[in-house]
C-alpha cells in the first residue's frame, strides 16, 4: 500500500470529520436510523446516538491504518500478490468514490467506503484462517460490519457485498501463494510465537476492539436470534 495513497485517505477522513462537526449530517442520520436497528444490537439508553457515532467514527478512522497493517503483514507472509487486489479496490473506492454516493454527506459516504474496505479485509482474514487455521487480524469485525451494513441500508449495502464477492473471483488464480515455502515458514513462526503480542501489529484495532466488545455485551441479553449471515445482513 503506497504511503501517498494512505495520506490521501487520511486527509479525506479528516476533512469529512471537520465538515460533520459543522453540519451534523451523520448525527441526524444515526438519530433517524436508531429505532430501526436490529433488536440484537443493544446500545446504552442514555447516549445511544453518541455510542453509535463513536463506533462509526472509529470504524472509518481505522481504515487507513488497517490497510497499512494488512499490506505490511501479508508482504511479510509472502502473500502480498494475493491481497494487493483487495487493498487496491479499497483504496480506489476511498479516493474515487462512485457517483451514486454524491448525494450523501461526505462522512456518510465514508461510512460506505469504510464498509467495503472492512469487508474486503474480513475476506482476507477468512482466507488466512482457511489456509493456516489462525486469523491474520486479532479480532472479529463481524458485529461492527453488521451494524454499518444496517446504517448504510439496502439495496446499496448488498451491492457493496456483491463487489466484495466479485473481488474474490479476481483472486482465485492467485491462491497458489498460500502454498509457497515463504508463507508456510511465516505461519510456523506465528504459531511458535503464539498470540500474546499479536495486537501489537494492529494498533488500528485497539479502539475498535473495545467498541465491538461493548456492543457485543449489549447483544448478549437479546433473544436467541439467528446469527448474522456472512454477507452482512441480520436475519
Amino acid at each position: 500500500m503506497d504511503t501517498d495513497d494512505l495520506t490521501v485517505i487520511r486527509n479525506v477522513i479528516h476533512r469529512a470529520k471537520k465538515s460533520e462537526a459543522e453540519t451534523g449530517h451523520l448525527v441526524t442520520l444515526l438519530t433517524k436510523e436508531l429505532p430501526h436497528l436490529h433488536r440484537a444490537i443493544r446500545l446504552p439508553e442514555n447516549n445511544a446516538v453518541d455510542a453509535l457515532l463513536k463506533l462509526v467514527l472509529n470504524y472509518i478512522d481505522s481504515v487507513p491504518n488497517c490497510l497499512e497493517a494488512v499490506a505490511r503483514i501479508t508482504d511479510e507472509a509472502g502473500i502480498g500478490a494475493y491481497t494487493d487486489v483487495f487493498l487496491g479496490i479499497a483504496r480506489d473506492y476511498f479516493i474515487q468514490p462512485p457517483a451514486q454516493l454524491e448525494d450523501r454527506s461526505r462522512l456518510t459516504m465514508l461510512m460506505s467506503e469504510a464498509y467495503l474496505a472492512h469487508r474486503l479485509m474480513e475476506e482476507i482474514n477468512d482466507r488466512f484462517i482457511g489456509r493456516c487455521g489462525m486469523p491474520l487480524a486479532p479480532i472479529d469485525m463481524t458485529l461492527s460490519n453488521l451494524i454499518i451494513h444496517q446504517l448504510i441500508g439496502e439495496p446499496f449495502a448488498n451491492e457493496l457485498d456483491m463487489a466484495v464477492q466479485l473481488s474474490l473471483e479476481l483472486c482465485i488464480d492467485r491462491e497458489d501463494v498460500f502454498e509457497s515455502s515463504r508463507f508456510k515458514d511465516y505461519v510456523a513462526q506465528r504459531k511458535q510465537a503464539g498470540s500474546a503480542n499479536v495486537l501489537d501489529d494492529w494498533p488500528c484495532l485497539a479502539e475498535e476492539m473495545a467498541i465491538s466488545l461493548q456492543l457485543s455485551g449489549y447483544a448478549e441479553d437479546a433473544d436467541n436470534d439467528l446469527p448474522p449471515s456472512k454477507n452482512g445482513a441480520l436475519h
